[in-house]
């Protein structure tokens, strides 16, 4: 295993106090004594930092350990201590739409200390990014905050919050935590920064920033150590962020030899494709519907949550389990891929992914809503609420937009890089919807293309895999910028491949009946 490069250091110094004869200034004093250690390179200090650090270097008796931080442009030296520290830690962010989920890592050691994750308080305000946008450009009054004032200032007390529950669970202060790191996609980012989203969303769908340097945890009124150090993944378009760009980290896909492809399904579906020479990339809103976020039952990956289901296409029984087995509460977005697969195997949808309610292989569990025909998944006596799970018409048709969208993205990465889905080495698939997907499943509906399912590698939550490996590895934070500049990002919004396979996907599993060998095929509609 690799010795730890962490993005913060306690570098220690023993150093001659100041004489007629030696006349150095504090700082510099203190700098001059970090160059063999630092590798002769010149550590530089932030002016709010300046006083401070020299003030405690010389109460410290002119020995003791400098707080330094590991930056692309150079060390940067924020503080000094008489000590060691009982706790030297940081913190990695996935800064998501609608769950933050962070870590605390031991920068002495790199192991986790906590886990913790909440919901992003923004979505008071919008379910999606777009309406947030919109939010965000509502112009203040006298009576209060403009939106994206507002919006900002919801999401720093959330990472706050997290900070204080990471914290306690390890027995520390949040002002112990002397370094973040932060992976979200652009929109979240330009929020958390109270930077402007206004053309986000509007053509040609330019950012404020794509790669915010570091900056001081202080100088955005963060509740950890005021000195620490804030690390933002880079983006590389509107809808290409920090996230993916941790996903690619995390993964490997930058260093492969072999050409892989990593999918990351949260609110958009953010996929890249390429090997350690070339990496292409782009998004779309293939998402919600995929995460449970579209079907009125639909839910997150959480306890409670039907993760799996079968249906058998002779009797249409009916079987599932739930994350953590206990009552079913709603649906995510693995039990309704597992779902409508099963409803095609037994023909209880068409190949558009209609319901065929005459089917007599399930009995009652066709029932009438007020916006439509829907199937009861969960009856009411089994369920957490008392209420039956369902999924209504209305449901399937956003799947299948969803479903369609996905292949439409993946097919047309791929050959716009003049690829075949044959010639991918792995395929990673990423977040809590890669965790949970039945890729078999996924490959019925063509939302997925047919391939060997050894092809198919779950990764987790690669953003904050990739966070966190920023906080501990130089190696990874030097490739996060090589990654960048690397990447050549395409615009689906625009893109007119992209439509014209959009409609040829919206069938199960597709217009195209030979890019599906393994699945059946019913003729009938």
């Amino acid at each position: 295993m690799s010795p730890l490069e962490p993005l913060v250091r306690l570098v220690p110094v023993q150093a001659q106090p100041p004489s007629l004869g030696d006349n150095t200034a504090d700082l510099d004093r203190l700098r001059r004594a970090l160059l063999r250690p630092l590798q002769d390179r010149w550590p530089l200090t932030p002016l709010t930092r300046a006083g401070l650090v020299a003030e405690r270097f010389r109460q410290a008796g002119f020995a003791g350990l400098a707080v330094v931080n590991d930056l692309a442009v150079g060390p940067e030296l924020v503080d000094f201590l008489p000590e060691r520290p009982a706790h030297l830690a940081a913190m990695a962010l996935d800064l998501g739409t609608t769950h933050l989920e962070a870590s605390l890592l031991d920068l002495l050691t790199g192991r986790c200390l906590a886990r913790a994750t909440r919901e992003n308080p923004q979505i008071e305000f919008g379910a999606d990014i777009l309406a947030r946008i919109h939010f965000a450009a509502r112009a203040g009054n006298g009576a209060g905050e403009d939106g994206l004032n507002i919006l900002h200032s919801r999401i720093i007390a959330a990472i706050n919050e997290l900070a204080v529950d990471l914290a306690g669970k390890a027995l520390m202060q949040a002002a112990d935590i002397r370094a973040l790191a932060v992976a979200g996609n652009t929109t979240m980012v330009h929020f958390f920064l109270r930077l402007n989203t206004y053309h986000l969303c509007r053509e040609p769908y330019i950012p404020q920033v794509n790669a915010p340097d570091p900056f001081r945890a202080g100088e955005l009124g963060l509740g950890i150590h005021p000195a620490a150090t804030v690390w933002v993944l880079p983006s590389v378009g509107s809808y290409f962020g920090g996230d993916l760009i941790a996903g690619i980290l995390a993964s490997g896909l930058d260093q492969s030899e072999k050409t892989c492809m990593l999918i990351d399904v949260g609110t958009n579906a953010e996929v890249v494709v390429g090997n350690r020479d070339w990496l292409v990339a782009c998004a779309g809103a293939a998402g919600p519907a995929l995460e449970g976020g579209v079907a009125r039952m639909g839910m997150r990956a959480e306890p409670g949550a039907i993760e799996h289901l079968e249906i058998d296409p002779e009797s249409g029984a009916l079987s599932y389990a739930t994350i953590g087995g206990s009552a079913a509460r709603g649906i995510c977005g693995s039990g309704i891929i597992d779902l409508v697969a099963g409803f095609y195997l037994a023909r209880l949808i068409d190949i558009r992914g209609k319901f065929r309610p005459t089917r007599a292989v399930a009995p009652g569990r066709f029932i009438e809503q007020p916006d439509g025909l829907a199937f009861v998944v969960v009856p009411a006596s089994e369920s957490a609420s008392g209420r039956p799970v369902l999924l209504s018409q209305v449901d399937l048709d956003a799947l299948m937009r969803s479903k369609a969208a996905m292949y439409a993205i993946l097919s047309t990465l791929v050959n716009q890089v003049g690829l075949s889905f044959n010639q991918l080495h792995r395929i990673y698939v990423a977040g809590a919807f890669g965790g949970h997907i039945d890729p078999r499943q996924a490959i019925i509906l063509g939302m997925l293309p047919d391939l060997p399912l050894e092809i198919y590698q779950p990764v987790g939550n690669s953003s904050l895999a990739g966070a966190e490996g920023i906080l501990v590895d130089r190696g990874l934070r030097q490739r996060c910028h090589e990654v960048v500049r690397k990447i050549t990002y395409i615009e689906l919004n625009v893109n007119q491949e992209f439509m014209s396979r959009f409609s040829g996907s919206r069938f199960i599993p597709h217009t195209d009946h030979a890019l599906f060998p393994s699945v059946p095929f019913f003729s009938e509609t």
